[in-house]
């Protein structure tokens, strides 16, 4: 087995750093999902957003919580980009793991789709419209939320004793 390297041991920090930080938003944003679902106001909602805005790293430079969806598809993009060719140059056999993951991107890229577009519309309509919009988000956001934790369970999983082991990516 490859000892690991310097460089291979700060991309592994990095990646669980940001998994963790995907993962503690996920769960604030499922929780607004809840309020959503029982009719919490449009002014509730913005403070949440706002909330998330001032306390987190990932929404510190954001306007609002729909750059979440936008995180997520940029980390996804970079792994794409850089991190997997190098996993299966660096690793053969992890090929399959890798085929998983960038078919789970795809899944994730179309669910942050859905509840973008779901996010946009919520307040569009009348009451009617906005509880069947509300309902929608809700349960796109659980489907979101399950899909990428199952994501991101199998990166740590599958590919972080390999990252431990790798150069530099650049």
């Amino acid at each position: 087995m490859t000892r690991p390297t310097p460089q291979g041991l700060q991309l592994a920090r990095d990646l669980l750093w940001v998994h963790d930080l995907i993962r503690r938003d996920l769960e604030t944003v499922q929780g607004l999902s809840r309020e959503v679902a029982e009719g919490v106001s449009g002014e509730r909602v913005r403070a949440a957003i706002a909330d998330l805005r001032t306390r987190g790293p990932l929404f510190q430079l954001k306007v609002n919580c729909l750059h979440f969806c936008e995180f997520v598809h940029h980390h996804h993009s970079l792994e794409s980009a850089m991190l997997f060719p190098a996993l299966r140059r660096a690793d053969p056999e992890l090929g399959p793991a890798v085929d998983r993951l960038e078919s789970d991107h795809r899944r994730v890229a179309e669910l942050l789709g859905r509840v973008e577009s779901l996010a946009g519309e919520l307040g569009g309509g009348g009451v009617d419209d906005d509880a069947a919009v509300r309902a929608e988000l809700v349960a796109a956001l659980d489907g979101l939320g399950s899909h990428l934790l199952e994501h991101l369970d199998l990166a740590e999983n599958s590919v972080l004793a390999t990252i431990r082991t790798m150069p530099a990516l650049w």
